[in-house]
């Protein structure tokens, strides 16, 4: 009876609590006022990079684009960059502060009408574009190599499925791929749409896989990674980098090749090439 009466009167005083204390709007608008904190140790003036990721779409290991987009915010803070993003497309008011757009989300060619021309606005003011492994698949290949110098189409046999990579140097001189890995267990592509003017980095031999013996692929050497510099119609100079693995989500965790990715970032995103990859953030003052 005694904890009975407790909660009569526990419930009688919450009903009597004044809703003074509630937000109202005008509480919201002065929110809304507020500037946005500044993630700890983020540095001023970094690079702005937005991050497109996905639901994640195969097994354990493979095209964990969550994971990434966590992992990878986190460390691309750590290194300098002023880092936004999200599971869906940015805004225009998102695009207008950002100088390199990343993406690694699976099928990434399918875009909204609406969401390819923010896309291709903001490359024409000359904003950076990067791709992981098949964000550059979709429908229409010829029009993402507009973008980003090559385009897959979806739903053809134009993969190897996981085996072991070995890569051969095609341009010895770029200090994008220093230090990288020659062998990696990924996946790699062909029957790849390519725009004129790019310039590969790094090309695969497709190995002898089911899926290669499928799509016709095996023996065909094609390139991997890439840079891509180019103008679109009226606008300004933009560039693109690609790196056609990442279907083990392990190998961008590799040291080694993730300092590949920050230098292949910052490139595309016109800055100098070591600015991320070997930025330590100042000691906190004392």
């Amino acid at each position: 009876m005694q904890f009975a009466k407790a909660l009569l009167i526990l419930a009688a005083l919450c009903l009597a609590a004044p809703f003074a204390s509630a937000q109202t709007a005008a509480d919201f608008a002065r929110y809304n006022g507020y500037a946005a904190p500044t993630p700890p140790g983020q540095k001023k003036g970094g690079l702005r990079v937005f991050m497109l990721s996905g639901l994640k779409s195969h097994g354990a290991g493979a095209h964990d684009y969550p994971r990434w987009l966590d992992s990878w915010s986190k460390l691309l803070t750590e290194h300098g960059a002023v880092v936004d993003g999200a599971l869906s497309f940015p805004s225009e008011a998102q695009l207008a502060n950002t100088d390199v757009m990343v993406i690694y989300r699976g099928d990434a060619g399918y875009m909204t009408p609406a969401q390819r021309a923010l896309l291709q606005a903001y490359v024409k003011r000359g904003g950076g574009l990067v791709t992981f492994h098949d964000s550059l698949c979709g429908p229409e290949p010829t029009d993402m190599a507009t973008l980003v110098g090559a385009g897959k189409k979806h739903g053809e046999v134009n993969y190897t499925w996981t085996a072991t990579l070995n890569y051969q140097v095609a341009d010895k001189d770029n200090p994008i791929i220093a230090g990288m890995p020659m062998e990696i267990y990924d996946e790699a592509f062909y029957k790849l749409d390519f725009a004129p003017g790019v310039k590969p980095l790094l090309t695969v031999t497709m190995p002898d896989t089911p899926a290669a013996r499928k799509g016709g692929g095996v023996g065909q050497t094609v390139p991997q990674m890439w840079t891509y510099e180019h103008t679109l119609p009226g606008g300004r100079p933009a560039r693109a980098f690609v790196w056609m693995q990442g279907h083990m989500v392990d190998n961008m965790d590799n040291p080694r090749m993730r300092a590949v990715m920050l230098r292949g970032i910052a490139w595309a995103g016109k800055r100098p090439i070591e600015e991320l990859a070997d930025y330590a953030p100042r000691s906190a003052s004392r």
